[in-house]
């Protein structure tokens, strides 16, 4: 049987299409470029698109279902692999499930003119195939552990359902229950995920550099309470939304996870902005648990819908940039060493999630800081599409 490599340099096509990571890390950088050059001037009224959507839902839609889960595509057809060592999707199959992402983009930015069912058929297309691929090659495999992370997708999937739901029954899909189900299911994912690779990756780093105190190891029982404890503050918060029982149950999962991070030893990685931004993306999580508990809680001081973009944002937009530069570096050939370009790009995401945040705290600022924090997103994406879309596009396979 071929390994993984030789399967992958067989393909003669396009090396764009000689790995999953490759089209969809690419595609979702500059979908998230575009997403945020429309929003600015429909959301204050200079155009209109002609999506079945309402401005807000449609934004949050996009960054959700469209660009998250194009990322997600692209590191699970990345790590299944890795995980049951079994063959990637390259070539032909590959452009069939990138092709479907693209066609379910088109179909949400023209849902005004199709059938709301054929619009939502569109959209889970690419999910539903690849839950379908994960789900063979992780029987084939017999991966058994990694049918969780299958399981999220699952989620994932009906949870944009529910949002297309929701937004045909004349509701406000952007507060509905699948954009809260959507995002929980992604900060569980990350939560999930991240402390595996996180404490991982730093110790590989740390023990290069001759220290002695390392991170704790990955799942022992102390993140298995902050992992359980996560998903019920989740799960309460997705049910009840702005209930105080939701507010406290989230403070305490903040204070788990921060707690959790410390365990990581993210203070001794500031030489390497690579492992660094993993644990400043991860710092994310506990400040948005709890500054949406507090929110909850006190509503007259704290924004919500703020403290809610600490973790769409902050958690699933800069974790998502930090690995899909640390993977594109990886499966490139490159050195695992974060360069001056990557290193601002974390600063240009890490600036727009609190400039976004902050325009819940001075309102009269709010109008200027939105801006500010969208122009922060587009030059975060803009270098990575400069600076790694050559890798990708053309790279080494």
């Amino acid at each position: 049987m071929s390994t993984t490599m030789e399967q992958v340099r067989s393909w003669q096509g396009p090396v764009l299409f000689s790995y999953g990571f490759r089209p969809f890390f690419l595609a979702s950088a500059v979908w998230a470029i575009v997403l945020m050059l429309l929003w600015i001037p429909l959301v204050s009224g200079h155009i209109e698109l002609p999506t079945a959507f309402d401005p807000v839902s449609w934004h949050a839609h996009e960054f959700l279902f469209g660009y998250l889960s194009a990322v997600v595509a692209g590191f699970l057809l990345t790590a299944i692999p890795n995980w049951t060592g079994r063959m990637p999707i390259v070539g032909r199959p590959l452009i069939v499930l990138f092709s479907l992402w693209v066609i379910g983009r088109a179909a949400i930015l023209f849902g005004a003119y199709l059938p709301a069912g054929i619009v939502a058929a569109l959209d889970v297309a690419m999910p539903l195939v690849l839950a379908i691929a994960c789900l063979r090659e992780i029987m084939a495999g017999k991966n058994w552990r990694n049918l969780i992370v299958l399981g999220l997708l699952g989620v994932l999937i009906a949870s944009n359902l529910l949002f297309h739901w929701e937004a045909w029954s004349d509701g406000y899909a952007a507060q509905g229950y699948g954009m809260r189900l959507g995002i929980s299911t992604m900060v569980l994912m990350v939560g999930l995920i991240g402390g595996r690779i996180i404490p991982s990756f730093t110790r590989n780093w740390l023990v290069k550099q001759g220290r002695k105190s390392l991170p704790a190891s990955p799942m022992q029982v102390f993140d298995k309470i902050s992992l359980l404890t996560l998903l019920i503050a989740l799960l309460v918060w997705t049910a009840l939304q702005d209930h105080w029982l939701a507010g406290v149950i989230l403070l305490i999962a903040g204070a788990l996870h921060f707690a959790r991070l410390v365990r990581w030893k993210g203070q001794y990685t500031f030489k390497e902005p690579l492992v660094l931004v993993l644990h400043a993306s991860y710092l994310f999580m506990p400040l948005g648990l709890l500054a949406l508990g507090f929110a909850i809680l006190q509503p007259d001081l704290l924004d919500i819908t703020g403290a809610q973009h600490l973790l769409m944002a902050g958690v699933l937009g800069m974790m998502t940039l930090a690995v899909m530069t640390r993977a594109t570096l990886g499966h490139t050939g490159q050195e695992l060493k974060a360069s001056r370009s990557a290193t601002f790009l974390y600063c240009a995401m890490a600036t727009s999630v609190l400039l976004r945040f902050s325009a819940g705290l001075f309102p009269d600022l709010a109008a200027r800081l939105y801006d500010m924090s969208a122009l922060a997103w587009i030059l975060a994406f803009a270098v990575y599409v400069a600076t790694f879309g050559p890798l990708l596009a053309w790279g080494k396979k």
